[in-house]
Protein backbone atom coordinates (compact mmCIF):
# COMPACT_ATOMS: atom_id res chain seq x y z
CA UNK A 1 0.00 0.00 0.00
CA UNK A 2 1.26 3.46 -0.92
CA UNK A 3 1.93 5.76 2.04
CA UNK A 4 2.40 9.52 2.31
CA UNK A 5 5.99 8.85 3.41
CA UNK A 6 6.74 7.23 0.04
CA UNK A 7 5.52 10.27 -1.94
CA UNK A 8 8.48 12.51 -1.02
CA UNK A 9 6.86 14.82 1.53
CA UNK A 10 9.11 16.22 4.26
CA UNK A 11 8.87 15.39 7.96
CA UNK A 12 7.07 18.56 9.10
CA UNK A 13 4.25 18.07 6.58
CA UNK A 14 4.01 14.35 7.33
CA UNK A 15 3.66 15.14 11.03
CA UNK A 16 0.77 17.51 10.27
CA UNK A 17 -1.22 15.08 8.14
CA UNK A 18 -0.60 12.25 10.59
CA UNK A 19 -2.08 14.36 13.38
CA UNK A 20 -5.13 14.93 11.16
CA UNK A 21 -5.58 11.16 10.92
CA UNK A 22 -4.66 10.71 7.24
CA UNK A 23 -3.42 7.16 6.74
CA UNK A 24 -3.14 6.52 2.99
CA UNK A 25 -3.31 8.90 0.00
CA UNK A 26 -6.30 8.90 -2.33
CA UNK A 27 -5.64 8.04 -6.00
CA UNK A 28 -5.37 11.70 -7.08
CA UNK A 29 -2.95 12.41 -4.19
CA UNK A 30 -0.89 9.31 -4.86
CA UNK A 31 -0.39 10.19 -8.51
CA UNK A 32 -0.26 14.00 -8.39
CA UNK A 33 1.97 14.74 -5.37
CA UNK A 34 5.23 13.26 -6.76
CA UNK A 35 4.74 15.18 -10.02
CA UNK A 36 3.94 18.49 -8.31
CA UNK A 37 6.87 18.16 -5.92
CA UNK A 38 9.18 18.50 -8.92
CA UNK A 39 7.96 22.09 -8.91
CA UNK A 40 8.68 23.07 -12.50
CA UNK A 41 5.97 21.49 -14.66
CA UNK A 42 2.48 22.75 -15.47
CA UNK A 43 -0.17 20.27 -14.48
CA UNK A 44 -3.81 19.42 -15.28
CA UNK A 45 -5.58 17.11 -12.82
CA UNK A 46 -9.05 15.74 -13.58
CA UNK A 47 -10.85 14.14 -10.66
CA UNK A 48 -14.32 14.24 -9.15
CA UNK A 49 -15.37 16.44 -6.26
CA UNK A 50 -14.53 14.90 -2.89
CA UNK A 51 -11.52 12.87 -4.04
CA UNK A 52 -8.95 14.85 -2.02
CA UNK A 53 -7.77 17.44 -4.55
CA UNK A 54 -7.01 20.06 -1.87
CA UNK A 55 -4.31 17.87 -0.30
CA UNK A 56 -3.11 16.83 -3.77
CA UNK A 57 -2.03 20.39 -4.57
CA UNK A 58 -1.84 21.82 -1.04
CA UNK A 59 0.84 19.51 0.36
CA UNK A 60 3.33 19.99 -2.52
CA UNK A 61 2.65 23.74 -2.52
CA UNK A 62 3.47 24.03 1.19
CA UNK A 63 6.72 22.12 0.65
CA UNK A 64 7.77 24.51 -2.17
CA UNK A 65 7.22 27.73 -0.19
CA UNK A 66 10.20 29.70 1.15
CA UNK A 67 9.18 30.61 4.70
CA UNK A 68 11.78 33.40 4.87
CA UNK A 69 10.01 35.35 2.09
CA UNK A 70 6.86 37.07 3.40
CA UNK A 71 5.41 37.91 -0.02
CA UNK A 72 2.86 35.88 -2.01
CA UNK A 73 4.55 32.87 -3.59
CA UNK A 74 1.46 30.72 -4.15
CA UNK A 75 -1.92 31.86 -5.49
CA UNK A 76 -4.97 29.60 -5.36
CA UNK A 77 -8.12 30.64 -7.24
CA UNK A 78 -11.45 28.97 -6.45
CA UNK A 79 -15.11 29.74 -7.28
CA UNK A 80 -16.81 30.42 -3.95
CA UNK A 81 -16.30 31.87 -0.50
CA UNK A 82 -17.02 28.52 1.17
CA UNK A 83 -14.39 26.70 -0.88
CA UNK A 84 -11.92 29.54 -0.33
CA UNK A 85 -12.29 29.27 3.44
CA UNK A 86 -12.15 25.48 3.33
CA UNK A 87 -8.90 25.45 1.33
CA UNK A 88 -7.30 28.07 3.58
CA UNK A 89 -8.32 26.14 6.69
CA UNK A 90 -7.03 22.84 5.27
CA UNK A 91 -3.66 24.42 4.41
CA UNK A 92 -3.36 25.84 7.92
CA UNK A 93 -4.01 22.38 9.34
CA UNK A 94 -1.51 20.74 6.98
CA UNK A 95 1.17 23.31 7.90
CA UNK A 96 0.84 23.10 11.68
CA UNK A 97 4.43 21.90 12.07
CA UNK A 98 5.91 23.56 8.97
CA UNK A 99 6.92 26.83 10.59
CA UNK A 100 5.97 30.45 10.14
CA UNK A 101 3.68 30.18 7.11
CA UNK A 102 0.95 32.76 6.61
CA UNK A 103 -2.10 31.80 4.54
CA UNK A 104 -4.50 34.62 3.63
CA UNK A 105 -8.09 34.00 2.44
CA UNK A 106 -9.49 36.72 0.16
CA UNK A 107 -13.19 36.53 -0.71
CA UNK A 108 -16.30 38.65 -1.21
CA UNK A 109 -18.97 39.25 1.41
CA UNK A 110 -16.40 40.09 4.10
CA UNK A 111 -14.60 43.25 5.22
CA UNK A 112 -12.06 44.07 2.51
CA UNK A 113 -10.14 46.31 4.91
CA UNK A 114 -9.28 43.38 7.16
CA UNK A 115 -8.15 41.34 4.16
CA UNK A 116 -5.94 44.19 2.96
CA UNK A 117 -4.32 44.39 6.39
CA UNK A 118 -3.69 40.62 6.33
CA UNK A 119 -1.99 40.94 2.93
CA UNK A 120 0.08 43.88 4.12
CA UNK A 121 1.38 41.84 7.07
CA UNK A 122 2.68 39.33 4.55
CA UNK A 123 1.24 36.09 3.28
CA UNK A 124 3.13 33.39 1.42
CA UNK A 125 -0.07 31.73 0.09
CA UNK A 126 -3.15 33.65 -1.01
CA UNK A 127 -6.43 31.74 -1.49
CA UNK A 128 -8.94 33.89 -3.36
CA UNK A 129 -12.19 34.13 -5.24
CA UNK A 130 -11.72 35.93 -8.59
CA UNK A 131 -14.03 38.91 -8.00
CA UNK A 132 -12.54 39.99 -4.68
CA UNK A 133 -8.98 39.43 -5.89
CA UNK A 134 -9.61 41.73 -8.85
CA UNK A 135 -10.83 44.43 -6.44
CA UNK A 136 -7.57 44.09 -4.51
CA UNK A 137 -5.51 44.16 -7.73
CA UNK A 138 -7.32 47.35 -8.80
CA UNK A 139 -6.34 48.95 -5.47
CA UNK A 140 -2.70 48.06 -6.09
CA UNK A 141 -2.68 46.20 -2.78
CA UNK A 142 -1.02 42.97 -3.88
CA UNK A 143 2.30 42.25 -5.55
CA UNK A 144 2.60 39.09 -7.64
CA UNK A 145 6.29 39.39 -8.59
CA UNK A 146 7.27 36.55 -6.22
CA UNK A 147 4.43 34.22 -7.25
CA UNK A 148 5.90 30.93 -8.40
CA UNK A 149 2.77 28.76 -8.35
CA UNK A 150 -0.81 29.44 -9.45
CA UNK A 151 -3.50 26.85 -8.70
CA UNK A 152 -6.89 26.93 -10.43
CA UNK A 153 -9.18 24.77 -8.30
CA UNK A 154 -12.64 23.72 -9.55
CA UNK A 155 -11.75 25.41 -12.85
CA UNK A 156 -14.89 24.18 -14.62
CA UNK A 157 -17.11 25.64 -11.91
CA UNK A 158 -15.34 29.01 -12.06
CA UNK A 159 -16.01 29.13 -15.79
CA UNK A 160 -19.64 28.03 -15.34
CA UNK A 161 -20.07 30.93 -12.93
CA UNK A 162 -18.84 33.43 -15.53
CA UNK A 163 -15.31 34.07 -14.22
CA UNK A 164 -13.57 33.61 -17.59
CA UNK A 165 -12.61 37.30 -18.00
CA UNK A 166 -11.67 37.64 -14.32
CA UNK A 167 -9.34 34.63 -14.56
CA UNK A 168 -7.75 36.06 -17.71
CA UNK A 169 -7.18 39.41 -15.97
CA UNK A 170 -5.68 37.82 -12.88
CA UNK A 171 -3.37 35.45 -14.77
CA UNK A 172 -2.13 38.34 -16.93
CA UNK A 173 -0.90 40.03 -13.72
CA UNK A 174 1.18 37.01 -12.64
CA UNK A 175 4.79 36.33 -13.79
CA UNK A 176 5.32 34.54 -17.09
CA UNK A 177 7.72 32.03 -15.52
CA UNK A 178 5.23 30.74 -12.93
CA UNK A 179 4.10 27.13 -12.73
CA UNK A 180 0.34 26.59 -13.16
CA UNK A 181 -1.65 23.69 -11.68
CA UNK A 182 -5.24 23.26 -12.87
CA UNK A 183 -7.72 20.97 -11.12
CA UNK A 184 -11.19 20.25 -12.45
CA UNK A 185 -13.95 17.65 -12.21
CA UNK A 186 -14.76 17.91 -15.92
CA UNK A 187 -12.88 19.05 -19.02
CA UNK A 188 -15.16 21.26 -21.13
CA UNK A 189 -13.76 23.25 -24.05
CA UNK A 190 -13.35 26.40 -21.92
CA UNK A 191 -11.08 24.60 -19.44
CA UNK A 192 -9.09 23.11 -22.29
CA UNK A 193 -8.70 26.65 -23.70
CA UNK A 194 -7.20 27.91 -20.41
CA UNK A 195 -4.68 25.08 -20.40
CA UNK A 196 -3.63 25.98 -23.94
CA UNK A 197 -3.43 29.74 -23.33
CA UNK A 198 -1.70 29.80 -19.95
CA UNK A 199 0.20 26.51 -19.65
CA UNK A 200 3.21 25.05 -21.39
CA UNK A 201 3.06 21.36 -22.27
CA UNK A 202 1.18 20.45 -19.07
CA UNK A 203 1.29 16.97 -17.59
CA UNK A 204 -2.33 15.75 -17.70
CA UNK A 205 -3.55 13.29 -15.09
CA UNK A 206 -7.04 11.78 -15.12
CA UNK A 207 -8.29 9.80 -12.14
CA UNK A 208 -11.33 7.91 -13.39
CA UNK A 209 -12.83 8.83 -16.76
CA UNK A 210 -13.15 12.40 -17.99
CA UNK A 211 -16.52 13.93 -17.06
CA UNK A 212 -17.47 10.66 -15.39
CA UNK A 213 -19.35 10.29 -12.15
CA UNK A 214 -18.01 8.91 -8.88
CA UNK A 215 -18.10 5.11 -8.94
CA UNK A 216 -19.48 5.04 -5.38
CA UNK A 217 -22.64 6.96 -6.30
CA UNK A 218 -25.84 5.10 -7.12
CA UNK A 219 -28.06 7.00 -9.56
CA UNK A 220 -31.85 6.65 -9.39
CA UNK A 221 -34.78 8.32 -11.11
CA UNK A 222 -38.50 8.51 -10.32
CA UNK A 223 -41.07 9.32 -13.00
CA UNK A 224 -44.07 11.28 -11.69
CA UNK A 225 -46.58 13.81 -12.97
CA UNK A 226 -45.26 17.38 -12.61
CA UNK A 227 -48.03 18.25 -10.14
CA UNK A 228 -46.94 15.31 -7.93
CA UNK A 229 -43.27 16.29 -7.65
CA UNK A 230 -43.49 17.80 -4.20
CA UNK A 231 -45.52 14.88 -2.81
CA UNK A 232 -42.97 12.46 -4.32
CA UNK A 233 -40.12 14.45 -2.76
CA UNK A 234 -41.68 14.14 0.70
CA UNK A 235 -42.24 10.40 0.30
CA UNK A 236 -38.64 9.85 -0.81
CA UNK A 237 -37.35 11.80 2.19
CA UNK A 238 -39.69 9.90 4.53
CA UNK A 239 -38.56 6.59 3.03
CA UNK A 240 -34.97 7.49 3.95
CA UNK A 241 -35.24 8.40 7.66
CA UNK A 242 -31.50 8.98 8.10
CA UNK A 243 -31.19 11.21 5.03
CA UNK A 244 -28.73 14.11 5.20
CA UNK A 245 -28.81 15.70 1.81
CA UNK A 246 -29.12 18.52 -0.69
CA UNK A 247 -32.17 19.14 -2.89
CA UNK A 248 -31.24 20.97 -6.08
CA UNK A 249 -33.63 23.34 -7.83
CA UNK A 250 -33.23 25.46 -10.93
CA UNK A 251 -34.26 28.87 -9.55
CA UNK A 252 -33.87 30.89 -6.35
CA UNK A 253 -37.63 31.30 -6.00
CA UNK A 254 -38.23 27.57 -6.29
CA UNK A 255 -35.56 26.74 -3.70
CA UNK A 256 -37.11 29.18 -1.21
CA UNK A 257 -40.66 27.94 -1.81
CA UNK A 258 -39.75 24.27 -1.46
CA UNK A 259 -37.70 24.90 1.69
CA UNK A 260 -40.58 26.84 3.26
CA UNK A 261 -43.04 24.10 2.37
CA UNK A 262 -40.78 21.43 3.88
CA UNK A 263 -40.38 23.45 7.08
CA UNK A 264 -44.13 23.95 7.16
CA UNK A 265 -44.62 20.20 6.82
CA UNK A 266 -42.34 19.39 9.75
CA UNK A 267 -38.95 18.77 8.15
CA UNK A 268 -35.63 20.25 9.28
CA UNK A 269 -34.94 22.14 6.05
CA UNK A 270 -33.70 25.51 4.82
CA UNK A 271 -32.80 27.25 1.57
CA UNK A 272 -29.46 28.38 0.16
CA UNK A 273 -29.60 30.76 -2.80
CA UNK A 274 -28.18 33.97 -4.18
CA UNK A 275 -30.71 36.31 -2.57
CA UNK A 276 -29.40 35.56 0.91
CA UNK A 277 -26.94 37.95 2.52
CA UNK A 278 -23.54 36.54 3.41
CA UNK A 279 -24.53 36.56 7.08
CA UNK A 280 -27.71 34.60 6.32
CA UNK A 281 -25.79 32.19 4.12
CA UNK A 282 -23.21 31.59 6.85
CA UNK A 283 -25.99 30.93 9.34
CA UNK A 284 -27.64 28.35 7.08
CA UNK A 285 -24.35 26.60 6.33
CA UNK A 286 -23.43 26.49 10.02
CA UNK A 287 -26.72 24.78 10.84
CA UNK A 288 -26.28 22.36 7.93
CA UNK A 289 -22.77 21.37 9.00
CA UNK A 290 -24.05 20.85 12.53
CA UNK A 291 -26.85 18.70 11.04
CA UNK A 292 -29.55 20.89 12.59
CA UNK A 293 -30.75 21.03 8.98
CA UNK A 294 -31.45 17.60 7.53
CA UNK A 295 -32.13 18.69 3.94
CA UNK A 296 -30.74 21.82 2.31
CA UNK A 297 -32.60 23.19 -0.73
CA UNK A 298 -30.14 24.97 -3.04
CA UNK A 299 -29.47 26.31 -6.50
CA UNK A 300 -26.40 25.22 -8.45
CA UNK A 301 -24.58 28.52 -7.98
CA UNK A 302 -25.30 28.72 -4.24
CA UNK A 303 -24.16 25.13 -3.64
CA UNK A 304 -20.82 25.48 -5.39
CA UNK A 305 -17.94 25.09 -3.00
CA UNK A 306 -20.02 23.37 -0.32
CA UNK A 307 -17.78 20.82 1.32
CA UNK A 308 -19.77 18.93 3.94
CA UNK A 309 -18.92 15.37 4.87
CA UNK A 310 -21.34 12.45 5.08
CA UNK A 311 -24.00 13.78 2.71
CA UNK A 312 -26.06 10.68 1.98
CA UNK A 313 -28.36 11.88 -0.82
CA UNK A 314 -28.50 14.45 -3.57
CA UNK A 315 -32.00 15.01 -4.95
CA UNK A 316 -32.52 16.71 -8.30
CA UNK A 317 -35.95 18.33 -8.00
CA UNK A 318 -35.21 19.71 -11.47
CA UNK A 319 -32.47 18.33 -13.70
CA UNK A 320 -29.86 20.95 -14.65
CA UNK A 321 -29.85 22.44 -18.13
CA UNK A 322 -26.15 21.68 -18.49
CA UNK A 323 -25.53 17.95 -18.23
CA UNK A 324 -22.08 18.55 -16.73
CA UNK A 325 -23.71 20.30 -13.78
CA UNK A 326 -25.26 16.97 -12.86
CA UNK A 327 -21.75 15.64 -12.22
CA UNK A 328 -21.09 18.51 -9.82
CA UNK A 329 -24.40 18.01 -8.04
CA UNK A 330 -23.99 14.28 -7.55
CA UNK A 331 -20.39 14.81 -6.44
CA UNK A 332 -21.63 16.42 -3.22
CA UNK A 333 -22.25 12.91 -1.91
CA UNK A 334 -19.93 9.87 -1.75
CA UNK A 335 -16.94 11.98 -0.77
CA UNK A 336 -13.60 10.54 0.33
CA UNK A 337 -14.47 6.97 -0.63
CA UNK A 338 -17.92 6.87 0.95
CA UNK A 339 -21.05 5.81 -0.91
CA UNK A 340 -24.07 7.96 -1.75
CA UNK A 341 -27.25 8.21 -3.79
CA UNK A 342 -28.15 10.75 -6.46
CA UNK A 343 -31.88 10.93 -7.18
CA UNK A 344 -33.73 12.64 -10.03
CA UNK A 345 -37.47 13.33 -9.79
CA UNK A 346 -38.59 13.72 -13.38
CA UNK A 347 -41.59 13.77 -15.68
CA UNK A 348 -41.83 11.57 -18.77
CA UNK A 349 -40.46 14.31 -20.99
CA UNK A 350 -37.13 14.24 -19.10
CA UNK A 351 -36.31 10.62 -19.95
CA UNK A 352 -34.16 11.72 -22.87
CA UNK A 353 -32.06 13.87 -20.57
CA UNK A 354 -31.55 10.90 -18.24
CA UNK A 355 -30.17 8.88 -21.15
CA UNK A 356 -27.90 11.80 -22.08
CA UNK A 357 -26.53 12.02 -18.54
CA UNK A 358 -25.93 8.25 -18.54
CA UNK A 359 -23.73 8.63 -21.62
CA UNK A 360 -21.74 11.48 -20.04
CA UNK A 361 -21.12 9.88 -16.61
CA UNK A 362 -20.75 6.34 -17.95
CA UNK A 363 -23.22 4.86 -15.48
CA UNK A 364 -26.79 3.60 -15.78
CA UNK A 365 -29.62 5.06 -13.73
CA UNK A 366 -31.84 2.71 -11.77
CA UNK A 367 -35.54 3.32 -12.34
CA UNK A 368 -37.11 3.41 -8.88
CA UNK A 369 -40.73 3.46 -7.75
CA UNK A 370 -42.02 6.16 -5.41
CA UNK A 371 -42.81 4.12 -2.28
CA UNK A 372 -46.40 3.67 -1.19
CA UNK A 373 -47.70 4.60 2.24
CA UNK A 374 -47.24 1.12 3.72
CA UNK A 375 -43.57 1.01 2.72
CA UNK A 376 -42.92 4.46 4.19
CA UNK A 377 -44.63 3.54 7.48
CA UNK A 378 -42.59 0.35 7.75
CA UNK A 379 -39.31 2.18 7.07
CA UNK A 380 -40.03 4.89 9.63
CA UNK A 381 -41.19 2.39 12.25
CA UNK A 382 -38.02 0.31 12.10
CA UNK A 383 -35.84 3.42 11.97
CA UNK A 384 -37.38 4.32 15.31
CA UNK A 385 -36.88 0.80 16.64
CA UNK A 386 -33.18 0.86 15.65
CA UNK A 387 -32.75 4.28 17.23
CA UNK A 388 -34.23 3.08 20.52
CA UNK A 389 -32.16 -0.11 20.43
CA UNK A 390 -28.92 1.82 19.94
CA UNK A 391 -29.59 4.80 22.22
CA UNK A 392 -26.96 5.51 24.88
CA UNK A 393 -28.62 5.55 28.31
CA UNK A 394 -27.42 8.20 30.74
CA UNK A 395 -27.76 6.10 33.87
CA UNK A 396 -26.96 8.91 36.29
CA UNK A 397 -29.47 11.39 34.84
CA UNK A 398 -32.35 8.93 34.33
CA UNK A 399 -32.00 7.16 37.69
CA UNK A 400 -34.15 9.58 39.76
CA UNK A 401 -37.13 9.03 37.42
CA UNK A 402 -36.97 5.28 36.94
CA UNK A 403 -39.12 4.45 39.96
CA UNK A 404 -42.06 6.51 38.74
CA UNK A 405 -41.59 5.20 35.20
CA UNK A 406 -41.63 1.57 36.36
CA UNK A 407 -44.71 2.25 38.46
CA UNK A 408 -46.53 3.83 35.50
CA UNK A 409 -45.88 0.78 33.33
CA UNK A 410 -46.22 -1.80 36.09
CA UNK A 411 -49.40 -3.46 34.78
CA UNK A 412 -48.15 -3.71 31.19
CA UNK A 413 -46.34 -6.77 29.88
CA UNK A 414 -43.16 -6.38 27.86
CA UNK A 415 -45.05 -7.19 24.66
CA UNK A 416 -47.84 -4.71 25.44
CA UNK A 417 -45.35 -1.98 26.31
CA UNK A 418 -43.46 -2.46 23.04
CA UNK A 419 -46.69 -2.39 21.01
CA UNK A 420 -47.88 0.82 22.65
CA UNK A 421 -44.52 2.50 22.35
CA UNK A 422 -44.20 1.66 18.65
CA UNK A 423 -47.78 2.74 17.98
CA UNK A 424 -47.11 6.31 19.15
CA UNK A 425 -45.14 6.99 15.97
CA UNK A 426 -46.61 4.32 13.72
CA UNK A 427 -50.20 5.53 14.16
CA UNK A 428 -49.26 9.04 13.01
CA UNK A 429 -47.62 7.77 9.84
CA UNK A 430 -50.44 5.35 9.20
CA UNK A 431 -52.98 8.15 9.45
CA UNK A 432 -50.86 10.48 7.34
CA UNK A 433 -50.35 8.00 4.51
CA UNK A 434 -53.74 6.29 4.68
CA UNK A 435 -55.15 5.93 1.17
CA UNK A 436 -52.01 7.55 -0.28
CA UNK A 437 -52.18 7.66 -4.06
CA UNK A 438 -49.75 5.92 -6.41
CA UNK A 439 -47.52 8.74 -7.68
CA UNK A 440 -45.62 6.71 -10.26
CA UNK A 441 -46.00 7.26 -14.01
CA UNK A 442 -45.07 4.52 -16.44
CA UNK A 443 -42.31 5.41 -18.88
CA UNK A 444 -44.54 4.95 -21.87
CA UNK A 445 -47.17 7.28 -20.46
CA UNK A 446 -47.40 10.60 -22.27
CA UNK A 447 -50.40 12.07 -20.51
CA UNK A 448 -50.55 15.81 -20.85
CA UNK A 449 -50.33 16.93 -17.28
CA UNK A 450 -47.52 19.45 -17.33
CA UNK A 451 -48.92 21.78 -14.70
CA UNK A 452 -46.33 22.40 -12.01
CA UNK A 453 -46.92 21.20 -8.52
CA UNK A 454 -47.47 23.75 -5.86
CA UNK A 455 -44.82 23.48 -3.21
CA UNK A 456 -46.63 25.88 -0.97
CA UNK A 457 -50.08 27.28 -0.31
CA UNK A 458 -51.28 30.57 -1.67
CA UNK A 459 -53.40 33.19 -0.02
CA UNK A 460 -56.33 33.09 -2.35
CA UNK A 461 -58.15 30.05 -0.92
CA UNK A 462 -60.09 31.97 1.77
CA UNK A 463 -58.73 29.85 4.62
CA UNK A 464 -55.93 32.22 5.57
CA UNK A 465 -55.67 35.60 7.27
CA UNK A 466 -52.86 37.97 6.36
CA UNK A 467 -50.99 39.52 9.31
CA UNK A 468 -48.38 42.26 9.64
CA UNK A 469 -45.30 41.91 11.88
CA UNK A 470 -42.80 44.69 12.59
CA UNK A 471 -39.75 42.51 11.83
CA UNK A 472 -38.01 41.90 8.53
CA UNK A 473 -34.75 41.17 6.76
CA UNK A 474 -32.90 43.94 8.62
CA UNK A 475 -33.53 41.90 11.76
CA UNK A 476 -31.48 39.08 10.21
CA UNK A 477 -34.53 37.01 9.18
CA UNK A 478 -34.92 34.77 6.18
CA UNK A 479 -38.39 33.44 5.42
CA UNK A 480 -37.38 30.14 6.99
CA UNK A 481 -36.22 32.00 10.12
CA UNK A 482 -39.50 33.90 10.25
CA UNK A 483 -41.50 30.69 10.01
CA UNK A 484 -39.56 29.18 12.89
CA UNK A 485 -39.93 32.41 14.91
CA UNK A 486 -43.71 32.34 14.44
CA UNK A 487 -44.00 28.67 15.38
CA UNK A 488 -41.68 28.97 18.39
CA UNK A 489 -43.68 31.85 19.90
CA UNK A 490 -47.20 30.65 19.11
CA UNK A 491 -46.99 26.87 19.38
CA UNK A 492 -48.40 26.56 15.85
CA UNK A 493 -47.33 23.79 13.54
CA UNK A 494 -45.68 24.92 10.35
CA UNK A 495 -48.58 23.70 8.23
CA UNK A 496 -50.82 26.33 9.86
CA UNK A 497 -48.70 29.12 8.36
CA UNK A 498 -49.14 30.15 4.72
CA UNK A 499 -47.22 32.61 2.56
CA UNK A 500 -44.51 34.73 4.19
CA UNK A 501 -43.71 38.02 2.47
CA UNK A 502 -40.43 39.31 3.94
CA UNK A 503 -39.71 43.04 3.63
CA UNK A 504 -36.94 45.21 5.04
CA UNK A 505 -38.21 46.46 8.43
CA UNK A 506 -41.53 44.60 8.45
CA UNK A 507 -43.14 41.51 6.93
CA UNK A 508 -46.51 39.91 6.17
CA UNK A 509 -47.44 36.33 6.90
CA UNK A 510 -50.57 34.24 6.64
CA UNK A 511 -52.10 31.88 9.17
CA UNK A 512 -55.23 29.78 9.04
CA UNK A 513 -58.23 31.83 10.08
CA UNK A 514 -58.89 29.92 13.28
CA UNK A 515 -55.27 30.44 14.43
CA UNK A 516 -55.25 34.26 14.32
CA UNK A 517 -56.12 34.74 18.00
CA UNK A 518 -53.47 32.25 19.03
CA UNK A 519 -50.83 34.17 17.06
CA UNK A 520 -51.77 37.52 18.51
CA UNK A 521 -51.85 36.10 22.04
CA UNK A 522 -48.52 34.37 21.55
CA UNK A 523 -46.77 37.59 20.56
CA UNK A 524 -48.25 39.87 23.24
CA UNK A 525 -45.11 39.94 25.40
CA UNK A 526 -42.45 38.95 22.86
CA UNK A 527 -39.43 41.18 22.24
CA UNK A 528 -36.73 40.98 19.60
CA UNK A 529 -33.46 42.83 20.16
CA UNK A 530 -35.08 44.97 22.87
CA UNK A 531 -38.04 45.92 20.63
CA UNK A 532 -41.61 44.81 21.30
CA UNK A 533 -42.95 42.60 18.51
CA UNK A 534 -46.17 44.01 17.05
CA UNK A 535 -48.77 41.97 15.18
CA UNK A 536 -51.53 43.66 13.19
CA UNK A 537 -54.11 42.31 10.79
CA UNK A 538 -54.09 43.33 7.14
CA UNK A 539 -57.62 44.01 5.97
CA UNK A 540 -56.76 43.18 2.37
CA UNK A 541 -55.83 39.61 3.23
CA UNK A 542 -56.10 38.36 -0.31
CA UNK A 543 -53.34 40.52 -1.73
CA UNK A 544 -51.12 37.61 -2.61
CA UNK A 545 -48.13 39.51 -3.82
CA UNK A 546 -47.84 41.54 -0.67
CA UNK A 547 -46.87 44.67 -2.53
CA UNK A 548 -49.66 46.14 -4.58
CA UNK A 549 -51.63 48.09 -2.05
CA UNK A 550 -51.09 50.44 0.85
CA UNK A 551 -51.53 49.74 4.51
CA UNK A 552 -52.55 52.15 7.25
CA UNK A 553 -51.19 51.92 10.75
CA UNK A 554 -53.36 52.51 13.78
CA UNK A 555 -52.02 56.07 13.90
CA UNK A 556 -53.11 56.84 10.37
CA UNK A 557 -49.65 56.84 8.72
CA UNK A 558 -49.41 55.15 5.34
CA UNK A 559 -46.61 52.74 4.52
CA UNK A 560 -45.74 50.77 1.45
CA UNK A 561 -46.61 47.11 1.54
CA UNK A 562 -49.62 44.82 1.33
CA UNK A 563 -53.18 45.92 2.02
CA UNK A 564 -54.51 48.20 4.73
CA UNK A 565 -54.12 46.90 8.24
CA UNK A 566 -55.57 47.75 11.59
CA UNK A 567 -54.35 47.08 15.11
CA UNK A 568 -55.52 43.75 16.42
CA UNK A 569 -55.82 42.55 19.95
CA UNK A 570 -56.57 38.88 20.19
CA UNK A 571 -58.60 36.71 22.43
CA UNK A 572 -57.66 33.31 23.65
CA UNK A 573 -59.40 30.85 21.35
CA UNK A 574 -57.19 28.28 19.71
CA UNK A 575 -57.87 26.89 16.25
CA UNK A 576 -58.24 23.14 15.90
CA UNK A 577 -56.10 21.02 13.60
CA UNK A 578 -57.35 20.20 10.15
CA UNK A 579 -57.40 16.70 8.78
CA UNK A 580 -53.90 15.73 7.58
CA UNK A 581 -53.47 15.29 3.85
CA UNK A 582 -50.40 14.40 1.86
CA UNK A 583 -50.21 17.81 0.24
CA UNK A 584 -50.68 19.58 3.53
CA UNK A 585 -49.00 19.13 6.88
CA UNK A 586 -47.01 16.19 8.13
CA UNK A 587 -47.05 14.47 11.52
CA UNK A 588 -44.56 15.80 14.03
CA UNK A 589 -41.82 13.17 14.11
CA UNK A 590 -39.16 12.68 16.70
CA UNK A 591 -36.03 14.59 15.82
CA UNK A 592 -37.81 17.01 13.48
CA UNK A 593 -38.68 20.17 15.31
CA UNK A 594 -38.12 23.83 14.73
CA UNK A 595 -34.57 24.86 15.48
CA UNK A 596 -34.06 28.11 17.35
Amino acid sequence: MTTFESLGLNESILKGIQELGFEAPTPIQEQAIPILLSGDKDFVGLAQTGTGKTAAFGLPLLQQIDMKVTKPQGLILCPTRELCLQIANDLKNFSKFVGDVNIVAVYGGANIGMQLRELKRGGQIVVATPGRLLDIIDRGAINFENVRYVVLDEADEMLNMGFQEDINSILSNTPDNKTTWLFSATMPAEVRRISKNYMTDPFELTVGTKNSGNANIEHEYYVVRPRDKYAALKRIVDFNPEIFGIIFTRTKIESQEIAESLIRDGYNADALHGDLTQQQRDKVMKRFRERSIQVLVATDVAARGIDVDNITHVINYELPDDVENYTHRSGRTARAGRSGVSIAIISSRDLGKIRQIERVIGKKFIKAEVPDGVAVCEKQLFALVHKVHNVVVNEEQIEPYLGRIYEEFNELSKEELIKRFASIEFNQFLEYYQDAADLNVKEDSRRSSEGRSSSGRGSGDGKFTRLFINLGSVDDFTRGDMLRFICDNTGLRGNKVGRIDLKGVYSFFEVENEAVDKVVTGFKKVERNGRAVRIEMSQDGGNEGGGGGRRRSSGGRRDEGGGRRRSWSGGGSEGGFRERKEYGGRPSFRGRKYEK
